[in-house]
């Protein structure tokens, strides 16, 4: 690979001290390059949400090292003041469900975090009317998110995690609530979008129909993490 978007380095979480104490993450490593999807499976309780949290810089980590494109944001410790400005300019995340603000219309719901980060409110609108075109709803821009189907909400998640243009984003679950056919078109679009903005994409699932189109699967089994290539039908 050349460069990485994000790496994660002997990664661990613990909660708790003395004989109560539970070992989440044990000793995780993780690459995933820039222009990349990557599956994330596990079964529940496995350590999938807080390896999500922790790459997400919800929740510290025990001890490890992450870098994020070409810096370092923890190495047993976080080596970036600002997480809030890190959660909102340098990760996109995609949830299960899209979680659109309701009074705002689509293309603000795009364009709100840019705006958030500091950008003029022409050029967040631009940029998000841009993403909702390239993910076919820019003509659904000036709608409620009330009026769109579930496949067109989770393709305003996409275009609103993207908007920042993080180096990575976290799906966690992104098809779950969508059929066969919806949850297959939204893992295309999360690898062209992986590849025309050089994103690298995390996507924890239980999803079996989407499994077969990673290239590369971690799987990770109390707390520990390994690696095997996937079958890639997309």
């Amino acid at each position: 690979m050349d460069g990485f978007g994000i790496r994660i380095e002997g990664l661990s979480k613990r909660y708790g001290e003395g004989d109560t104490a539970v070992d989440a993450l044990k000793d995780v490593n993780m690459t995933v390059a820039p222009g990349e999807v990557v599956g994330l499976i596990g079964p529940s309780g496995s350590g999938k949400s807080t390896l999500l949290k922790c790459l997400g810089a919800v929740i510290e980590p025990t001890t490890g090292k992450m870098t994020l494109g070409d810096e370092v944001i923890y190495d047993n410790g976080w080596k970036i003041p600002d997480l809030r400005a890190l959660r909102r300019d340098r990760i996109g995340f995609v949830f299960q469900a899209p979680y659109l603000i309701p009074f705002l219309d689509v293309i603000d719901n795009v364009a709100l975090l840019p705006m958030l980060a500091g950008r003029p409110n022409g050029e967040s609108r631009k940029r998000a009317l841009e993403l909702l075109e390239a993910l076919d709803v820019g003509h659904r821009a000036k709608a409620q998110p009330s009026q769109l189907s579930g496949g067109e909400q989770q393709r305003v998640a996409i275009a609103r995690a993207l908007a920042n243009q993080p180096p990575v984003i976290l799906a966690d679950e992104p098809t779950a609530p969508l059929d066969s056919e919806r949850a297959l078109s939204v893992v295309r679009i999360l690898n062209q979008m992986a590849q025309q903005f050089n994103t690298a994409i995390i996507v924890v699932t239980h999803d079996e129909k989407i499994i077969p189109t990673f290239k590369r699967i971690y799987h990770i089994r109390d707390g520990k993490t390994f690696e095997e290539n996937g079958l890639a039908l997309n």
